[in-house]
């Protein structure tokens, strides 16, 4: 029997989509689930370091959120920086599409972008005539199901605190429960990989192996290969972690490039030892790729479990760790 999307389906209630972060970035719940005992236990995320050995090495996500969301100045169009070509140029998610058609104009802050081609998947080209600085004139992109438009707030808080490589579009968000003073205490080294669009796309198809994975960019460097390679266990801190250390394998060699991996059940995991994550939506590639770690009925269970513990669900919500 091929494995369905709606396998990975669950009920959750409205209420509990966390709409904004907590005050406290590490006071989040953590739902550990233990793979081999098949045990699931309910704890803070300070009590993380407890649960990490001597040999362990965390490896975090270390882009950085760009507000890559823009708004014409008539107010009726969308676009979604994806990708900048050159200073004057980026590709675009565009909404309306018939409103900007090849050769169309559209005016942000004063500034005039024209559609200089339309790839096959429906974004665009667009080349501004002068500089725009998304710093000033962009919104963060937040996930839809927040329910709001972005604040001021959002542009420290829907970011990790070791944010550095810019270029991603969603945060990566297992990264948000952590401070500088929680690192300090422990083993950890950086990758790189800008999460992207796809990150907003739903599986539309009825059998999983007929999604399509979308494509992102990584950057591995020699000290983060290193390490890796000499860990004793190695403890992802999120699915974009994940996909670049299963798509690359070990040893790991310092490389830049794009992944499309796309992890699901059944896998043979060869890379990771453990995995710190926040909640999925339902249907979600994400939520397939941690029952594929963890085993997809011990996961579906502990989602039962967060969902009647009234755990905070999705990017500024709680997290589980899977060990």
């Amino acid at each position: 029997m091929p494995l369905l999307t709606k396998d990975f389906d669950y009920n959750l209630p409205p209420e509990l989509i966390a709409a904004r972060p907590l005050e406290d970035r590490a006071a989040s719940r953590m739902l550990v689930v233990h793979r081999k005992e098949g045990k699931i236990e309910h704890r803070m995320f300070r009590d993380f370091p407890e649960y990490l050995g001597s040999g362990d090495l965390l490896v975090l996500n270390n882009t950085k959120v760009i507000p890559a969301r823009l708004f014409s100045d008539d107010g009726k169009k969308e676009l979604l920086c994806l990708d900048q070509l050159s200073a004057l140029e980026w590709r675009c998610l565009v909404k309306p599409g018939k409103a900007l058609r090849l050769g169309k104009t559209v005016t942000v802050a004063g500034i005039t972008g024209t559609v200089t081609e339309v790839f096959e998947n429906g974004d665009r080209l667009i080349r501004w005539d002068s500089l725009l600085d998304l710093n000033i004139h962009g919104h963060l992109a937040l996930p839809h199901y927040m329910g709001r438009e972005d604040e001021i707030l959002d542009r420290e808080r829907y970011q990790t605190v070791y944010a550095e490589e810019e270029g991603a579009i969603a945060a990566p968000t297992a990264g948000l429960h952590f401070t500088p003073e929680m690192l300090e205490k422990i083993s950890h080294a950086f990758l790189t990989l800008h999460v992207g669009v796809g990150t907003f796309r739903p599986v539309s198809v009825e059998v999983v192996d007929d999604h399509i994975m979308h494509s992102e960019r990584y950057v591995v460097s020699a000290d983060t290969a290193q390490r890796v390679n000499a860990a004793g266990r190695v403890i992802a801190v999120g699915t974009t972690v994940t996909r670049v250390l299963e798509a690359l394998g070990k040893p790991l060699l310092e490389q830049r490039g794009e992944t499309d991996i796309f992890i699901h059940p059944p896998y043979q995991f060869r890379a990771i030892d453990g995995l710190l994550t926040n909640f999925h939506l339902p249907q979600s590639t994400l939520i397939m790729l941690v029952s594929a770690f963890a085993g997809k009925d011990l996961v579906m269970e502990a989602y039962r479990q967060a969902v009647a513990e009234r755990y905070r669900f999705f990017s500024y919500g709680d997290c589980m760790l899977l060990i």
